[in-house]
């Protein structure tokens, strides 16, 4: 019998404290491809590879294709399942996605890397430049809300407290959406950041709560230009980082308008751009800049 992959595995380790050495069972976070498939009448595509931790897989293939342009909308998709093909590696099945489309045939995938393979660590190595996201012609962010910014402070804590996974392996990233009052709506964990929050957009696609106009997605480590990418086409106004962005994620939000805060932690965080979302008990000019 075929066993669905899960989110975490056992291990056995030597513990060593003060140079004493002890067998522990520990736990480590899952790491297995997925394969996703396109399927429109009696065509079919394989899209993409992705290193992923098992779990919400179908929300992973939905962000990932809206995300990516291949769909624009949740009636797109008409059904999403593993593979039942028998004439498959049944060790697979459950490593394999397919999404059927209502159309009659494939969308031109001219714009895609075809047959890309996606690590858990660094995204689509080589895709996507600021260039192909200004080809797809998205539009600036809303407004959106005003934020306290002390309000932002409390978020990493209330993402850890969530990460069940996280707090079992130590291992895995998470993408968090939160109400401009700092309630948490949804998060999900992955070996990969740019998997997690694909999951997280994904379900929002799935519940018909796209755009996030109103919400503000937190990420663990750092905020790279593909985590700005998914954020623009799914209207995210706010986007806070753990740990640093990259020069291109910055240029990303400066040009479609997102807030963008890096470093957040405890009470101290840089913010990059969108400035004006956020409510300061006061700001200081730069003698330097001003």
């Amino acid at each position: 019998m075929t066993m669905r992959p899960g989110s975490t595995v056992p291990v056995s380790v030597w513990k060593v404290d003060h140079s004493v050495a002890q067998r522990r069972r520990d736990w480590l976070a899952t790491e297995e491809p997925l394969e996703i498939r396109l399927l429109a009448a009696a065509e079919r595509e394989s899209l993409a590879v992705t290193m992923r931790t098992p779990g919400n897989d179908f929300e992973l293939a939905a962000g990932f294709l809206f995300s990516e342009g291949v769909i624009a909308h949740r009636q797109d998709i008409e059904a999403i399942s593993y593979c039942t093909d028998p004439d498959e590696d049944p060790e697979q099945l459950y490593n394999i996605v397919n999404v059927r489309l209502r159309a009659g045939q494939l969308p031109d995938l001219a714009h895609l890397d075809r047959h890309f393979y996606t690590a858990s660590a660094c995204g689509i190595c080589g895709k996507a430049t600021l260039d192909a996201l200004r080809l797809r012609s998205q539009p600036s962010i809303d407004a959106g809300p005003q934020v306290e910014s002390t309000m932002l402070e409390a978020l990493p804590g209330k993402l850890r407290q969530a990460q069940g996974i996280f707090e079992k392996t130590g291992g895995l990233h998470a993408a968090a959406l939160f109400t401009p009052e700092g309630a948490l709506v949804a998060h999900r964990e992955d070996i990969g950041r740019h998997n997690a929050l694909d999951k997280l957009i994904g379900w929002a696609l799935l519940e018909a709560r796209l755009p996030l106009r109103e919400g503000i997605v937190l990420v663990s480590g750092r905020a790279s230009y593909e985590i700005l990418q998914k954020c623009a086409v799914a209207g995210v106004p706010v986007v806070c980082a753990i740990s640093a962005p990259s020069s291109l994620a910055v240029q990303a939000a400066s040009e479609f308008g997102i807030t963008l805060v890096g470093f957040l932690r405890g009470r101290r965080f840089n913010i990059y751009s969108g400035k004006q979302r956020l409510s300061l008990m006061a700001s200081e000019a730069d003698p330097q800049t001003a």
